[in-house]
């Protein structure tokens, strides 16, 4: 016993020093990517991406592609893509779902550490992603958000609305949004998995990242042109966009639609109380269609104003009661992937 004990003590020490360090696991970076009609741009992406994983090679990579029933050549790409790079994984929606149903599909598929998301036109510059994982590998961060500094080579009516919303945003709702903020950010496995949490079916996911709190960290950098093809995103679509996003995270328009009725209300009493008595005083009856009209127009319209907003939060909570899934994928790269989510 004593000669066996001598022999495995050293062994014993050697796999507690040296065993660990060669075996330790390495940590993954899930990188989700979704895709519209992004064929153009997808080559340049896989290229500069790609100089990203060569150069951290103490990470293992998982790079996500969600195809959001792209209508040009996007899929094909990607499968060439999938079959160039061994840390590549796709699944494609059987229709476009949105943008939305793109991250909530990567974030549910994701098994890395770390997750980022990023956009496949280089908007997002891949080239900032080490800077980014040693921010939460040094400090006490739960994400890495980035910003941009200015708008340079966007129209200057969409950067007007665009400041007008993130400040009306911030002061009518909890979600705390950072002007000129991207949907490009790092985020801990745990703040993901809080995420993916939330099931709700219309998404929002710059006020869910701002909602949910967690320390983040925010990058800033230079505003950067497309690598090629155009932008997906119509003036019309951002301000559908932006009233999803006051509507999901606030309940001030409700408000306002019921101080506007109480306010209506009373000036409607205050008139028909200066009619009645100018009729007793004057005796002469208020002359004329063209005043009446005019208060029942303004009247109606404010009740139609009301109305719709309720309807917005109505027809909000009508889809959520379905229940139905953010995404059904058609195609995916391997079994591990869900197909309806």
């Amino acid at each position: 016993m004593i000669v066996k004990e001598m022999i495995m003590k050293p062994v014993k020490n050697w796999g507690n020093n040296m065993f660990d360090k060669l075996f330790e696991r390495k940590k993954k970076i899930s990188v989700i990517v979704p895709c519209y009609n992004e064929q153009e741009s997808l080559p340049f992406f896989d290229e500069e991406f790609h100089k990203v994983v060569e150069q951290m090679t103490q990470y293992d990579f998982e790079l996500i592609y969600v195809d959001d029933g792209s209508r040009d050549s996007t899929l094909e790409e990607i499968k060439r893509l999938e079959q160039k790079r061994v840390y590549v994984r796709y699944l494609s929606f059987s229709r476009n779902f949105g943008k939305e149903a793109a991250m909530y599909a990567g974030f549910k598929n994701s098994t890395g550490d770390y997750v980022a998301v990023m956009d496949a036109d280089l908007q997002d510059p891949p080239s900032i992603l080490p800077d980014m994982v040693a921010i939460l590998e040094e400090q006490d961060f739960d994400s890495v958000a980035t910003r941009r500094v200015n708008r340079k080579g966007e129209p200057p009516i969409r950067s007007f609305f665009a400041r007008v919303f993130y400040k009306l945003i911030n002061k009518i709702s909890d979600a705390d949004i950072v002007d000129g903020a991207r949907d490009y950010r790092l985020m801990k496995r745990e703040m993901v998995d809080v995420i993916v949490e939330m099931g709700e079916r219309n998404r929002f996911s710059k006020g869910i990242f701002g909602w949910i709190g967690f320390r983040t960290y925010w990058y800033q950098y230079e505003n950067k042109e497309r690598a090629a093809g155009e932008t997906k995103w119509s003036f019309w679509k951002l301000f559908k966009y932006s009233i999803e996003g006051i509507v999901n995270f606030s309940q001030v328009p409700l408000y306002l639609s019921s101080w506007l009725g109480i306010i209506c209300t009373g000036l409607s009493v205050i008139a028909i109380i200066f009619i009645v008595v100018r009729k007793l005083i004057m005796g002469d009856p208020v002359q004329g269609w063209a005043s009446t009209i005019c208060v029942v127009i303004f009247i109606g319209g404010v009740q139609l104003f009301g109305l719709g907003i309720m309807g917005q939060y109505v027809g909000r909570t009508y889809l959520e009661s379905k229940r139905r899934p953010h995404y059904i994928a058609r195609e995916t790269s391997d079994d591990k992937i869900e197909k309806i989510g």
